[in-house]
């Protein structure tokens, strides 16, 4: 890769249709309107239609002639996602999938998802997991894959033998396993798809510390109280930046015409901030071993194959 890569002067991706799902709110919403600025064709992948609606307004709003659409998408729920990836692609081709949605606070205690699954890795990882898989041979020749990475993953060891929090839970170490988790799947697709000769690009994008009160506004979309917005900007100001700006980690993965297959984008400055470039992930998320196991239960507890194939 170049290296060279500049989020106000985006490639073209006239003629090009993209997936992001959690594509209504916070960063899952910037990266969708900085791609449709770009010239994509965005479809927002979520659970409320009414929130969808908003977004697609706002984006309007903002982008002459931007082409958006929405598809009903419940991450938790193994009937929702094979529902959403086949009306999704019978949308495509796709170009790029950004597996952007998830749920960032953990319940105190442990819950599952409609599948029984634990509500953190099931949802944030095995949910994903599941789309991609039903999804990817609607993805192009070139398509990528994008998976949202988190700092979680280095403040909290991994435990691969109780990802699933059966033996003891925590609010923040089942997060944390679930970030490893989307680390491990976005690694080891990209170990596969090398495997295989396929040209399909897994790649993984981490967006800093981003909070909504240091971000561009977008009324109906990112509201939020006035004081919540100036404590953030207090706060937040020296070690943080705007939803916005944590997007562009996912747009590079997206649009960086040098990117390759494996690449994991984040801020540079201390990995809270800056313009992405390559960061190195923690050796455990990244190891064959935790992808092959990772692979192997996502496979177990989704009841979904994931059989990589021509295009």
């Amino acid at each position: 890769m170049t290296g060279v890569w500049d989020p106000v002067h985006l490639p073209s991706q006239a003629g090009k249709t993209v997936v992001v799902t959690g594509g209504n709110a916070g960063i899952g919403y910037f990266t969708s309107e900085q791609l449709a600025a770009a010239g994509a064709r965005v479809i927002l992948a979520a659970r409320s239609r009414e929130r969808a609606e908003a977004a697609m307004g706002s984006i309007r709003s903002r982008v002459a002639g931007a082409d958006v659409a929405f598809v009903a998408f419940d991450l938790t729920s193994l009937a929702s996602i094979a529902a959403a990836a086949a009306e999704l692609a019978g949308l495509g081709p796709i170009d790029a999938l950004v597996n952007n949605a998830g749920l960032v606070v953990a319940p105190p205690r442990r819950q599952v998802t409609a599948d029984g699954l634990e509500l953190m890795v099931g949802g944030n990882a095995l949910g994903h997991f599941a789309l991609t898989a039903q999804l990817f041979p609607a993805l192009t020749p070139d398509g990528r894959v994008v998976g949202l990475g988190s700092m979680s993953t280095r403040m909290v060891r991994l435990d691969p033998a109780d990802l699933l929090s059966e033996r003891r839970y925590r609010p923040f170490r089942a997060y944390a396993f679930s970030k490893h988790a989307v680390h491990g799947f976005a690694f080891e697709l990209d170990r596969r798809l090398r495997d295989a000769g396929d040209s399909r690009r897994s790649l993984l994008a981490h967006p800093g510390f981003a909070v909504s009160g240091l971000a561009a506004k977008r009324p109906g979309v990112t509201d939020q109280a006035r004081w919540r917005r100036l404590a953030e900007i207090v706060l937040f100001s020296v070690v943080g930046q705007g939803k916005d700006e944590g997007a562009w980690s996912s747009v590079r993965a997206v649009t960086d015409p040098d990117a390759e297959s494996g690449t994991f984008f984040g801020p540079p400055r201390m990995q809270l901030t800056g313009i992405p470039a390559p960061l190195a992930p923690v050796t455990s998320s990244a190891s064959p071993e935790f992808g092959a196991r990772l692979w192997a239960l996502a496979e177990e507890r989704t009841g979904v194959t994931f059989e990589l194939g021509a295009p």
